[in-house]
């Protein structure tokens, strides 16, 4: 199946971005059964954890759907760093009442591997998607061999060129606008990093692939913006955050929906990594790109018993809020009625 054929089989291209964290297959299915392209957040799951999910999107639609998967390299752990972060982090704990000694390290999520490809391969998606590059060579030809479609996220121009030289079937355009996990791999320089509407028909003139575009898009104009650009479809995240089948948290949904939504920032405190998330108190006072931060994903375990602790108070001191810059995107409706709207928008464009 090439892309175009897959967007032959949906109402129109419409991608519901992965969030690891805030959904579940209901998500994912809501979407495709109204005509987009669900997408499944693995890179928190466990190949048992995959494997439940898997099957119960598949009792849910038989519509085609994506399945998403980090593909970094897992960092070796430095005593020097952790002990910093772990100076950086005690005030807090011991201002919740934790012990500071006994804070984790290690790491929350690992990269796609053999063990993920054992369960993915019996139900073979339409459409296999990675952040952070690509996998190695023998497990990409594996998803390949399946017949499953390959998307990654590009952040620059020249990673839309990497990936399309390493075996990529389309390329993600991700603007600095859009909200989680930046995906960039080939560089660490945040300077490099430019909005949707810039990267956009850079990588569109660059690549011979498919282009998706990615970041503040959450609205009618949004998907015309893109369409006019040269997007071969749109990637859309913060507008379902909210939705009535996110599993979105109620403190995240209520900082998504107050005036605390329009204030984000890129911050590493939270895994290691550049991600864009609304301004909460850790990101205030420790500065959201402190280098004490250990390298993505050791930064979760010591946050993790922090933002447990403050949640149970009703406080998303220590949580992470992804957003895109777009939070006004974010409503209480249902996943069908968002994607139809979007599908709606691009259709009246073509």
């Amino acid at each position: 199946m090439s892309f175009a054929e897959l967007l032959l089989g949906l109402a129109g291209p419409v991608i519901q971005a992965p969030m690891a964290g805030v959904q579940d297959h209901r998500l994912t299915a809501a979407v495709c059964e109204a005509g987009g392209l669900g997408s499944l957040a693995a890179a928190m799951l466990s190949p048992e954890g995959l494997r439940a999910e898997l099957q119960a999107l598949s009792s849910a639609t038989d519509r085609p759907y994506n399945v998403n998967f980090f593909c970094h390299t897992p960092p070796v752990a430095d005593p020097v760093q952790q002990a910093a972060w772990q100076q950086t982090l005690s005030p807090y704990y011991a201002g919740m009442g934790l012990d500071p000694a006994s804070m984790p390290s290690g790491a929350g999520r690992v990269p796609f591997g053999h063990d993920s490809a054992d369960v993915l391969e019996a139900f073979r998606p339409a459409v296999v998607s990675f952040h952070f590059g690509l996998p190695a060579p023998d497990l990409l030809a594996r998803v390949k061999s399946w017949g499953s479609l390959v998307l990654s996220s590009a952040t620059t121009v020249q990673e839309a060129m990497w990936l399309q030289a390493h075996g990529a079937d389309a390329v993600i355009a991700q603007g600095l606008e859009a909200g989680g996990h930046r995906g960039m791999f080939l560089t660490d320089d945040l300077t490099t990093q430019m909005g949707t509407f810039a990267l956009l028909p850079q990588i569109v003139q660059a690549v011979q692939l498919p282009v998706i575009a990615a970041g503040g898009i959450g609205s009618a104009q949004g998907v015309a913006a893109a369409q006019a650009l040269g997007a071969a479809g749109v990637q859309v995240g913060t507008a379902y955050l909210c939705s009535h089948e996110a599993t979105t948290s109620a403190l995240h949904r209520a900082a998504l929906q107050s005036p605390e939504g329009q204030h984000t920032a890129l911050t590493r405190l939270f895994s290691g990594r550049p991600a864009r998330g609304i301004v909460n108190r850790l990101m205030r006072e420790l500065g959201p790109l402190n280098p004490a931060a250990p390298a993505f994903p050791l930064a979760t375990a010591g946050i993790a018993p922090l933002r447990a602790a403050a949640e149970t108070q009703g406080l998303s001191d220590f949580t992470p809020l992804w957003s895109g810059q777009n939070a006004a995107s974010a409503r209480s409706l249902s996943a069908a009625d968002i994607t139809r709207e979007m599908v709606k928008a691009w259709r009246c464009v073509v």
